[in-house]
């Protein structure tokens, strides 16, 4: 084994590599001017590639910080912290990417967790996909329930538009028949 010290940008991290991996370990890129998070430091398999703040993640996803901590808040991603900060990794990175997609697909939280834990589980991708698509199937149904009830609704619309205006015509035309027979003076 050979020890092999990485410095970037004034952050340490001190790892024991085999020279295969050297190569590998070189790659590590720790935020600017900070120091790793605690599990990075000294804890085994744990050495992300790269990192993320907060505000990286939210102006990457068009979010805000505190949307990603409601996230974090259920469980759906776990970041490291260096002091206050929250440091993400590309795992979160995949995890809240998942969780934005399964809410604008209309998944509730639990089906969002459940697709997720999926992602970490899964041996091969067969199940989850076979799940996502049931899930997209549901979601297809509701919607096609959805638009076939705003068309329903858009035809009342439509309908009570057309009795508003012949009424408004009748009205008009009393009105100026009101006029003519009026005497004028």
């Amino acid at each position: 084994m050979e020890k092999t010290t990485l410095k970037t940008e004034g952050s340490i991290a001190e790892r024991s590599v085999s020279a295969a991996s050297a190569e590998a370990a070189a790659d590590v890129r720790p935020l600017a001017g900070r120091r790793l998070p605690p599990q990075a430091e000294g804890g085994e398999g744990y050495f992300p590639a790269q990192t993320f703040h907060i505000s990286d993640l939210a102006r990457e996803f068009g979010i805000t910080p505190r949307t990603i901590r409601f996230w974090e808040d259920q469980g759906l991603i776990f970041p490291g912290r260096d002091g206050q900060t929250r440091v993400f990794s590309r795992r979160d990175r995949t995890r809240l990417k998942l969780a934005l997609r399964g809410k604008r697909l209309g998944l509730s939280l639990a089906e969002i967790r459940e697709m997720i834990d999926m992602y970490d589980t899964a041996r091969d991708e067969s199940s989850q996909l076979l799940k996502f698509l049931d899930v997209l199937a549901e979601r297809r149904a509701a919607f096609e329930r959805q638009r076939e009830d705003i068309e329903a609704v858009l035809d009342e619309i439509a309908g009570f538009e057309e009795v508003c205006r012949e009424l408004l015509a009748r009205e008009a035309a009393a009105g100026a028949a009101a006029e003519k027979s009026a005497p004028v003076g």
